[in-house]
């Protein structure tokens, strides 16, 4: 089981690059990257969070990737993990840490009054 969400955050460029930090500050990831361009300053940053889910006895890890440009800010959440089968879906009705990272992030957008925009990419079709 494994989903990627996608989103873009568009405003002022101070107010965006306190995001990344304020995030991990919220929610520590159990490991944190960060890398700065020289050049253009641009700035990208992966955390990875795990999470056991009691119920399904299974961990779920999510990696997220931040791209800190000028006046956008590019998030990819990519989850993996969790159980599926007979013993049912990952679904719980704990919130897990997926959800946790989504609701900072619109929290941030809307307090700060930023843009957000959720990319869905359009799932190919078979050719038959």
């Amino acid at each position: 089981m494994s989903t990627l969400t996608k989103y873009f955050v568009y405003g002022p460029n101070d107010t965006l690059r306190r995001m990344a930090p304020k995030l991990f500050d919220s929610l520590e990831p159990k490991y944190l990257y960060k890398y700065s361009s020289p050049k253009s300053g641009d700035e990208i940053f992966v955390a990875l969070y795990e999470q056991y889910e009691k119920q399904i006895n299974a961990t779920v890890t999510l990696v997220c990737v931040i791209e800190c440009a000028d006046r956008k800010n590019r998030i990819e959440l990519k989850k993996a993990g969790g159980r599926m089968g007979f013993r049912g879906s990952s679904l719980s009705e704990d919130k897990n840490i997926e959800a946790d990272v989504i609701d900072f992030v619109m929290d941030y957008a809307k307090r700060f009054g930023l843009s957000l925009q959720e990319q869905i990419d359009k799932p190919e079709e078979d050719e038959s």
